[in-house]
């Protein structure tokens, strides 16, 4: 079974170049903003969109996707209304690929069953659900791959050879790599060890290699994307729309825009990888 994210890379290899993946949290600052933003993604050039479950105790998360989590908690997001939002965004794009991120708890709530069917019919092409090892397949990554839906999981610095192949061994779509060890937003991303991490897991697997964690700039985004398939930016994004937001912490006219405008400048920091490569 081929899904919108196996399709979507194999779009970009033939093109040559890295893809662009953007995160935002879902209901962030509220439903309605955040359904705009996510709709302004592609045309601003994310060629993947990860969407942040909110949750109250992100462990992973730095200060910035915390304190976004706390925005859309703030505002009743759920993940039922998550679920809503990406209806909405399947309304007019049934083409980019967008997966969940997040943690094991709201959907062990929501129920395992029920979420994977209802992720499933929204449109949901993936999961990255931070909090589950390997040894917890069972749990939901064996069962959302059954529901075909892939499963994508993290490496980091310290997955050395000999853990590699079971983090592997259920992962579909793509690998994301985080670059460093610690939380989001914590660090820059150092390129040359990028690369030598990257090559390192491509002899584990042919899934594409996504490094998030650390890529802030446009011209990080290229550096990155001259390593990897993927350049995952999330903290940046998010900063920018709080930096958007009035004294209370509400949308205001400049919102959707500030997020998008620096997602397009990344956009091309990333499309801009292809020549540098050749």
């Amino acid at each position: 079974m081929t899904t919108r994210i196996d399709t979507r890379f194999a779009e970009l290899k033939k093109a040559g170049r890295s893809a662009f993946v953007t995160y935002v949290m879902a209901g962030d600052p509220d439903l309605t903003t955040s359904l705009n933003i996510v709709k302004a993604l592609p045309k601003a050039g994310a060629d993947v969109i990860e969407l942040g479950i909110p949750f109250t105790d992100p462990m992973a998360d730095g200060p910035s996707i915390q304190a976004a989590g706390l925005r859309a908690l703030k505002n009743g997001m759920t993940l039922t209304k998550t679920l809503e939002l990406v209806r909405g965004f399947r309304k007019d794009d049934n083409v980019t690929p967008l997966v969940l991120m997040g943690y094991y708890n709201p959907i062990y709530i929501y129920g395992v069953d029920r979420f994977l069917a209802d992720a499933k019919t929204a449109g949901v092409d993936g999961l990255i659900i931070v909090d589950l090892p390997p040894e917890e397949d069972d749990e939901l990554c064996i069962p959302a791959l059954k529901a075909g839906l892939n499963f994508i999981r993290l490496a980091t610095p310290t997955t050395d050879d000999k853990r590699l192949p079971a983090v592997l061994a259920n992962t579909s779509g793509f690998v994301y790599y985080v670059s460093i060890a610690g939380i989001t937003g914590a660090a820059a991303a150092d390129a040359n060890a990028v690369g030598q991490a990257v090559a390192r897991i491509k002899r584990h697997t042919k899934l594409p290699i996504c490094v998030g964690f650390g890529i802030r700039t446009p011209e990080a985004a290229r550096a990155i994307a001259e390593k990897a398939d993927g350049s995952v930016v999330g903290t940046a994004l998010v900063d920018a729309l709080k930096n958007s937001l009035d004294a209370e912490g509400r949308a205001t006219a400049k919102t959707v825009n500030a997020v998008a405008e620096l997602t397009a400048a990344l956009a091309q920091g990333v499309k801009g990888a292809k020549q540098a490569a050749e």
